[in-house]
């Protein structure tokens, strides 16, 4: 099967970078979002991105021209049947898999029988998703990684119900991207998440009990082990509430103490301290080109 038309469901931070890397790579795209206001701040941040790509077209390949095409490929909707001839849909709405199922569910009756539906869940089965649906043959995770435009790395997850064709089509397309992508099994947490929530974690631990200063614990790691940042940089990055929230749904799988969530980071949660986006996390973001640990 060939992908020409892709349809990318939500225009939030994952759901506009999908949709500007997959336009840039020369694919039709339509995004669907619930109101207009949306699709205007997702489009307003595509459109950032793309300029700034322009302002370097030696190192990124991006000239103007290509631009201006990319942008005519892009088209916003908020009726869902507008995605009914897309060869892959890919999903990039909230973090709660009652909407992920209910979205599917209601697109499976649109969108045409042959195409791919792909979720870029972080941590949500995808199996459980793509039961919601009468096409579980021809479903799988395409994990993207934040920023989109920037991150080479797209984990392709198969299902027990995949079919061997969904699953080869869904990893060429994120090589045409210009990702390197990965297989793996729908297991909760996939590769990085799996690896990387433990550490994440663990750092959080090894403050609680004293064992170093935010900034220090930080900069052990990023000048010990080459890290490009350090686990609670990254953690203020991720945003608090979503580590949160993944942690639960990985220890309800595994009932072990490595994916269970620390007390601090419980509470910083509980206090709307969710990192970058809400100003405050482990740092504070007040001054966001110098931010000062917040304990």
């Amino acid at each position: 099967m060939q992908i020409k038309k892709v349809g990318v469901l939500g225009c939030g931070l994952m759901g506009s970078g999908i949709a500007q890397v997959s336009a840039t790579a020369g694919y039709d795209v339509t995004v669907l979002e619930q109101e207009q206001r949306f699709l205007d701040k997702g489009f307003a941040g595509i459109e950032k991105s793309l300029a700034k790509f322009a302002e370097k077209p030696d190192k990124t390949g991006i000239t103007p021209e290509k631009v201006k095409e990319a942008r005519g490929r892009l088209k916003g909707v908020t009726d869902r049947n507008a995605l009914a001839d897309c060869d892959i849909v890919i999903e990039a709405i909230i973090e709660n898999v009652e909407e992920k199922k209910k979205m599917f569910s209601a697109l499976d009756g649109i969108v045409k029988k042959d195409a791919i539906f792909a979720s870029n869940t972080s941590s949500i089965s995808i199996t459980e998703v793509a039961a919601a649906t009468k096409r579980p043959d021809r479903f799988v995770g395409l994990h993207f990684f934040n920023p989109v435009p920037l991150m080479k790395l797209v984990e392709v997850v198969r299902t027990i119900a995949t079919s061997d064709q969904a699953f080869e089509t869904a990893y060429e397309f994120g090589k045409s991207l210009g990702k390197v992508p990965v297989r793996t099994s729908d297991k909760t947490g996939f590769i990085v998440n799996r690896l990387l929530v433990p550490y994440l974690l663990d750092a959080i631990r090894a403050y609680e009990e004293g064992v170093g200063s935010i900034p220090d614990i930080d900069n052990a790691m990023k000048l010990g082990c080459g890290y490009p940042m350090g686990p609670f940089t990254l953690l203020d990055f991720v945003g608090l509430d979503t580590t949160y929230y993944i942690t639960h749904v990985m220890f309800d799988e595994f009932k072990e103490r490595r994916f269970a969530s620390p007390p601090l980071l419980k509470r910083l949660v509980m206090a709307g301290w969710y990192g970058r986006k809400s100003g405050k996390g482990f740092y504070d973001y007040k001054d966001p080109n110098n931010p000062v640990p917040c304990f």
